[in-house]
């Protein structure tokens, strides 16, 4: 009875799903100790921890002797479970045996189309599987695996079943075309590309929109500053006597007009006691009318 399908299994591609395995291969796992050992009434709950202790994957070695993959395989095969628990078993990112298990499962049970949608997104997958075959241990990786699955006709010994050409597929509209990683990155980029050189223009067109007219204003600003400037100090005229005016640079008194000065001046008496030979001669912080002013002003 171990060797029995599961009471109730559909037929796979016409046949019994143990079938799928040619016949020296599975007899030769029938008789192996592992099989005998330990896959035993196994369901689909319990071979997930027979195949997370799972250390290689592969077909035969040594004297035609099958691996524990291939035991496990055929005993997937023969409980059949179903698809919802085979994509939880491809879903199982830490339990990558358990992952090439249920991709080569589904590879030899699935519909061609089912094949593509379930297989393509694990090309994604670059973690390294070790390989046991004729010539020993290998190192393949996961990618290599479902590429192998979807392009050749014989892994790990087994045949696989016939699988229509994707192109085919594509033209009966069954599945849509395949998406790429490498082309989407490339568009991801010179779409990332165009909207920074985008963005750099409309940022260098707003700096220049909004430097020109701060430009020409302190240059205006600039150019009025220094002609009242240069026409203040080339301006000398005389003053009425009535007039006064407030003088913010350091000047002293030419004339007898009456004017305040807020900046620090000299009198034209102190400036003629000074050398007439007074003793010192001083500045006056104070804003203050000096005496001759003080006359013509009364």
């Amino acid at each position: 009875m171990a060797n029995t399908t599961v009471r109730g299994a559909t037929s796979i591609h016409g046949q019994n799903p143990q079938y799928l395995v040619e016949s020296v291969i599975r007899n030769r796992i029938y008789e192996a100790a592992f099989w005998k050992e330990h896959c035993f009434a196994l369901t689909a709950e319990t071979i997930i921890d027979k195949t997370i202790e799972l250390k290689a994957i592969g077909g035969v070695y040594g004297n035609q002797k099958p691996t524990e993959f291939l035991c496990l395989l055929l005993k997937l095969l023969q409980i059949q479970p179903e698809k919802e628990i085979l994509l939880e078993y491809l879903q199982a990112d830490e339990f990558k045996y358990l992952r090439a298990l249920a991709a080569m499962y589904v590879r030899m049970t699935f519909r061609p189309a089912d094949v593509y949608e379930v297989l393509e997104p694990l090309l994604k997958d670059y973690r390294k599987l070790r390989y046991r075959g004729m010539g020993g241990y290998s190192i393949i990786h996961m990618d290599e695996l479902v590429d192998q699955l979807l392009n050749e006709e014989r892994v790990c010994d087994l045949i696989l079943p016939r699988l229509t050409k994707r192109d085919v597929l594509e033209d009966l509209e069954e599945i849509g075309p395949r998406k790429s990683r490498l082309l989407d990155a490339m568009e991801g980029k010179s779409e990332h590309g165009s909207e920074k050189s985008r963005s750099r223009s409309r940022s260098s067109d707003r700096d220049g929109r909004s430097r020109s007219p701060r430009s020409a204003r302190s240059r205006s600003r600039s150019g009025s500053a220094s002609r009242g400037r240069s026409a203040s100090r080339g301006s000398k005229s005389p003053s009425s006597p009535g007039s006064r005016y407030v003088s913010r640079s350091r000047s002293r008194s030419r004339s007898g007009s009456p004017y305040r000065s807020r900046s620090r001046s000299i009198s034209p008496d102190r400036a003629n006691g000074s050398a007439g030979g007074s003793p010192a001669r001083f500045r006056s912080r104070s804003r203050s009318i000096s005496p001759d002013r003080m006359d013509t002003a009364a």
